[in-house]
């Protein structure tokens, strides 16, 4: 198509002349046309960008939607995860640390916050900040409570460990074989002298046997010297140290099969009856001794008795009769 000129008549020359545009005008055309331009198309890349998707803008919604779920997933096993700890720590206060007897952890540190307010602050900004944010914090939340607990279940393997030895170590079971519960001539309290016939405290337990009867050990330990525990009196005697406070005394014997140092289990043969010291006849004086103090031995026979011996062993051993030491 031929382009398009405007003609102006010359009344002089009574003809028509070409109108040429001025420069400015030129220019201003010029500028209307690029600005019309660039408006053109800024309207073009808006409407398209509002209202056309590409894609490969497709494709990042369904990743994002795809991240979205995935979140919202890990959200909902993370609650599951923090409701199955929850019990755990119940357990833990409320069970286990109650038989071992240990302090129960603290509230405030298991529910103590993470350092640092700007801790999750890279995570702003974005459509699904709050969502990734909340299931951060919780992880992370998780992830601590979850060292505390494991902090918690090592201290219960030591007190298990401990526990295990204190059982061990306790002095459990009779020091001599007494099956029919025959053997208990006197027992713990204010007992008749057999020498000095007056009432004296008697610090132990006496089990009739014939010389060489074996000796047990009533609970592991090692063997020691005399620590202001025994005496003249006893003759010849063994002082086993259980560690946790205990010790145990074995009095009047006619041989020892230990010496100082030696570790010995409970139901180790240390030493035979006798009648040495002062002693009115073959027997075996027996002690309980509890962070320096002389305890009843009979509340301590519980590992080798039923309750129905137990209850014959109580009325034996505190029958109010005559010691044989």
């Amino acid at each position: 198509m031929a382009k398009r000129h405007k003609y102006i008549y010359d009344p002089t020359t009574l003809s028509y002349k070409k109108l040429e545009p001025s420069l400015w005008k030129q220019v201003g055309n010029m500028l209307l046309f690029l600005v019309s331009s660039a408006l053109f198309a800024y309207l073009f890349l808006f409407f398209s960008k509002s209202f056309l998707v590409t894609p490969k803008e497709k494709e990042l919604l369904r990743e994002i939607e795809y991240l979205t779920l995935n979140y919202e997933l890990l959200k909902n096993k993370a609650i599951g995860l923090e409701n199955a700890l929850l019990d755990l720590e119940r357990r833990d206060d409320g069970i286990y640390r109650v038989i071992f007897e240990a302090e129960p952890i603290s509230t405030s540190l298991r529910r103590s916050s993470l350092a640092g307010i700007n801790r999750y602050k890279n995570l702003d900004g974005y459509s699904t900040s709050d969502l990734v944010k909340e299931t951060t914090q919780r992880i992370d939340k998780l992830r601590k409570q979850a060292y505390i607990q494991s902090r918690s279940y090592d201290e219960l393997i030591e007190l298990i460990k401990d526990k295990n030895k204190l059982l061990a170590s306790i002095p459990a079971i009779q020091p001599i074989a007494n099956k029919n519960l025959t053997a208990v001539a006197s027992g713990f309290g204010m007992r008749i002298h057999p020498i000095y016939k007056v009432l004296k405290m008697h610090t132990g337990i006496d089990f009739t046997a014939p010389v060489g009867t074996p000796i047990y050990a009533t609970g592991d330990g090692t063997v020691i010297n005399d620590n202001g525990l025994g005496g003249s009196g006893y003759g010849l005697y063994i002082i086993i140290s259980h560690g946790f406070g205990y010790h145990t005394l074995y009095a009047h014997l006619s041989k020892s099969l230990v010496r100082p140092g030696q570790k010995v289990k409970r139901g180790d043969v240390i030493g035979y009856v006798g009648s040495s010291g002062s002693s009115t006849g073959p027997h075996l004086h027996y002690e309980v001794i509890k962070n320096g103090v002389k305890v009843d031995p009979v509340n301590y026979f519980f590992n080798d008795l039923t309750p129905e011996e137990f209850e014959l062993m109580l009325r034996l051993a505190r029958q109010q009769n005559q010691s044989f030491d």
